[in-house]
């Protein structure tokens, strides 16, 4: 029997995490309807088994390029993207990433990327 395991959710900062992960700091932050979405990101991030399983769920998972390379996003609503990386044991160019390996990722923020 294979065991599976979910993908560990980090955060940049212990207010971000609180953000995010407190239902009414959360509405509180970024708005209900935000709100709702970022929970649903992270349920999606914390359920999959690995990075490539993003792909195929909700939320148009895409990796940021230029000097955003490394970072991924997530789209919530309107402009605004849960903004996270892939948590790496070995540093590497991220275009070489093999995202079937990674089992963890750091949320970095809740942004408007196209500011």
């Amino acid at each position: 029997m294979t065991v599976v395991y979910p993908l560990d959710i980090f955060f940049r900062t212990k207010k971000l995490q609180k953000q995010c992960s407190d239902d009414r700091e959360a509405v509180k932050a970024f708005g209900r309807n935000r709100a709702k979405r970022i929970r649903q990101r992270l349920d999606d991030l914390h359920a999959a088994q690995n990075l490539d399983d993003m792909r195929s769920l909700p939320g148009r998972f895409h990796p940021l390029i230029g000097d955003r390379s490394g970072q991924f996003s997530l789209d919530l609503d309107g402009p605004y993207r849960l903004i996270f990386e892939a948590v790496v044991l070995e540093e590497g160019d991220a275009k070489d990433l093999d995202w079937s390996k990674v089992m963890a990722v750091r949320i970095l923020g809740i942004e408007d990327t196209h500011e």
